[in-house]
């Protein structure tokens, strides 16, 4: 029988972060296998890896209801539970979306994305999304250009004009999804800034099955490369999942030479 370990990320706190699956060993899982573990987990995405070498694994992730290039708070998870077991260190995952680079100390790892990328959103998929999510243009911060942002996989990042208007999520959840599925969009990374050191955000996620996540590191790596596109190297704090009860912390560093993104957070055992 499949082992399935559930750990909470982002977090120290399992009653905080985003809670995934982790299945260590998933050598001779068909993709029908791993979808149905994924769903019967129930958590946004389940990682299932595969050990190719020292320290090295293929690793998937699978959604309820597909399968997501990469995951970033299920490489968190993966690569805590990882450590606790063959002690700190570095790891390598070969993922859908490139080979990931890990470090990990106790309790805690940093992911580097693979080379991110982004371009403006068009006006006619902004107009769609903003309707889906029942805000106006108003809504919308000035200062930061809607663009897709991708490390892996896309994400449409919109800045929000204020934080009650991030508080008050309350979306068309189909309309949502059948958008995201034609612009092959993972997840809309709504953001507010308070300062140039600290950023709220929320992430709707109907592709995957869930209205919204508590913490999403593949998005937060996307995001750290779209600022550092605008403004330049950037090192930040994003507070998520505040506003669904799951408080999370992701650390984010785009100030390396090349275009990867580096993503670091804890990570805690679920007993309950």
């Amino acid at each position: 029988m499949t082992e399935v370990l559930r750990y909470s990320a982002f977090t120290d706190d399992p009653r905080g972060g985003n809670p995934a699956g982790v299945v260590l060993d998933a050598t001779g899982l068909t993709d029908d296998d791993m979808l149905k573990i994924a769903a019967d987990v129930g958590y946004s995405e389940t990682a299932f890896a595969v050990r190719t070498g020292d320290r090295a694994y293929d690793v998937r992730y699978f959604s309820p209801l597909a399968e997501v290039a990469f995951c970033g708070h299920a490489t968190i998870a993966t690569s805590v539970a990882l450590a606790e077991r063959a002690g700190p260190g570095t790891l390598t995952f070969a993922t859908k979306a490139g080979v990931i680079d890990i470090a990990t100390t106790a309790g805690t790892a940093s992911l580097t994305s693979v080379p991110t990328s982004t371009r403006p959103a068009t006006p006619e998929l902004v107009s769609q999304v903003l309707e889906a999510l029942h805000w106006k243009e108003s809504d919308v911060s000035q200062d930061h250009p809607v663009h897709i942002g991708n490390a892996g996989n896309d994400h449409l990042l919109i800045g929000v004009s204020s934080r009650e208007r991030l508080a008050e999520l309350d979306y068309d959840f189909e309309a949502l999804k059948n958008l995201m599925h034609a612009n092959d969009l993972t997840t809309v990374h709504l953001f507010w800034r308070e300062s140039p050191e600290l950023v709220h955000a929320r992430d709707p996620f109907p592709v995957g099955g869930v209205v919204e996540d508590p913490a999403t590191g593949a998005a937060a790596a996307a995001f750290g490369g779209y600022l550092r596109d605008l403004e330049g190297p950037q090192r930040f704090v994003i507070r998520q999942g505040e506003d669904m009860g799951r408080p999370s912390r992701l650390e984010v560093d785009a100030t390396g030479e090349d275009r990867r993104v580096t993503v670091s957070g804890g990570a805690v055992p679920i007993t309950a």
